[in-house]
């Protein structure tokens, strides 16, 4: 039998292919805001049962899980809001939760009531077997909580903790054997270790595992135990891997072949500063009062010398930013790049070229409140919308640690 298409409930015909209830979940991508109400209220006392309904009333799109399916194999509890609250009480009834601090309790919380945020947003069908899947909703369900706890007011530490558990929510099922990217366990919890605490991903794995119904569930909590205890063998259960120097962090994180515990010989190259961060986020500001001193490579002076408008001919705007920066590593001459970098791959490209002409890259990672941002968008002379720049919300994938030898985050 010929394989048939899968489809999505973002395509044309999702309402004629997917039951009404989700069909119905798809007239927006996007997030609609939480309430005014404080999300540390949400967090559970001791003993108390979670408040749900206020929980629904804070966080808009929680109500969509109550509609979202999902495959009965692997969820035969049912919908991903009952998912959810069996997660919240498997993880309140752990030993991680009972030994949390307050702060760490409210990340673990909010890393289960949002870890499967993006499921409406992609859920698939198969049109021959009717098998659901939610392919890429770790990746995309961290986005959509970053935006939302942003939005929120959660301080940049808390949010962003929750939102790198999300994007690896389900790791430790399969860390040690079937990894998709092939990666050797040892690597995976070493490189991870200076990325999030393996202690919270642990629980969070554990939790999410506990609140379903599935045949095999065991032997993927067995894994899990086992993902705990190599991290503990390793050194970084709760604390980051011990590696020689940042020079040798960066390259064993790359995938280079290098003993961890080694420092290696640095040869010669350029120092340069990377700038990271949504428009109107104040990079230019940070250039102009800390680094007037060195060259700068940007993709608006580029657009600027040839010509273009925001989203014009990007193709040429960073070929000849790309050319630019070339010329000053050759050089080994210190010098700024300032563009967004919002996404990981963006940011990629650029650092994957510093990288192999062996300069020393730190990311400066600056972000502004929504009012502020856009305030200070509006009064800039420049062709990007408020509208276009909220677009750019759902790319934002804030730096980690292992992208460059030094991430420096600057907040307001």
């Amino acid at each position: 039998m010929t394989h048939q298409p899968k489809t999505s409930a973002t395509g044309a015909h999702a309402a004629l292919l997917l039951p009404d209830n989700l069909a119905s979940l798809k007239g927006s991508n996007r997030l609609r805001a939480t309430k005014g109400m404080p999300l540390d209220m949400l967090v559970p006392k001791d003993g108390c049962e979670p408040d749900w309904a206020s929980c629904l009333e804070a966080i808009c799109d929680l109500e969509k899980l109550q509609r979202t399916p999902q495959d009965p194999i692997f969820h035969a509890e049912g919908d991903v809001w009952t998912h959810t609250r069996m997660v919240i009480h498997a993880m309140l009834a752990s030993a991680t939760w009972r030994a949390a601090n307050n702060n760490d309790r409210f990340v673990l919380f909010f890393a289960c009531l949002l870890h499967d945020i993006a499921k409406p947003a992609t859920t698939e069908v198969d049109l021959v077997s009717g098998r659901i899947g939610q392919p890429g909703h770790s990746a995309r369900g961290a986005i959509d909580a970053r935006i939302l706890l942003w939005r929120a007011g959660v301080p940049f530490d808390m949010r962003e903790a929750i939102c790198r558990l999300i994007s690896v929510h389900q790791l430790p099922f399969f860390a040690l054997k079937n990894n998709r990217a092939g990666h050797a366990p040892e690597f995976i919890v070493r490189k991870l270790s200076h990325e999030l605490n393996l202690v919270h991903l642990a629980a969070l794995a554990e939790a999410d595992m506990m609140g379903r119904h599935y045949h095999d569930k065991q032997s993927v909590l067995d894994d899990i135990e086992l993902f705990r205890e190599l991290a503990s063998i390793e050194g970084c259960y709760g604390a980051p891997y011990p590696f020689a120097d940042e020079y040798t962090r960066l390259r064993y994180c790359a995938g280079e072949r290098v003993d961890p515990q080694s420092s290696y010989f640095r040869e010669p190259g350029s120092e340069v500063i990377v700038m990271c961060g949504l428009p109107a986020s104040g990079k230019d500001y940070w250039v102009s009062t800390h680094a007037s001193h060195l060259p700068v490579v940007s993709f608006d002076d580029a657009r600027e010398e040839l010509g273009l408008r925001h989203g014009q001919n990007d193709g040429m705007a960073a070929h000849f930013t790309k050319d630019k920066a070339k010329a000053l590593l050759r050089e080994g001459a210190p010098f700024v790049w300032n563009a967004t970098h919002l996404s990981r791959s963006m940011r990629s490209k650029t650092l994957d070229l510093l990288h192999a002409y062996r300069a020393r890259s730190t990311i400066i990672y600056l972000e502004q409140p929504e009012p502020q941002l856009l305030s200070r968008n509006q009064k800039r002379d420049s062709s990007l919308s408020n509208s276009i720049l909220l677009e750019l919300l759902y790319r934002w994938d804030v730096a980690l640690p292992t992208e460059a030898h030094e991430v420096r985050y600057l907040l307001n």
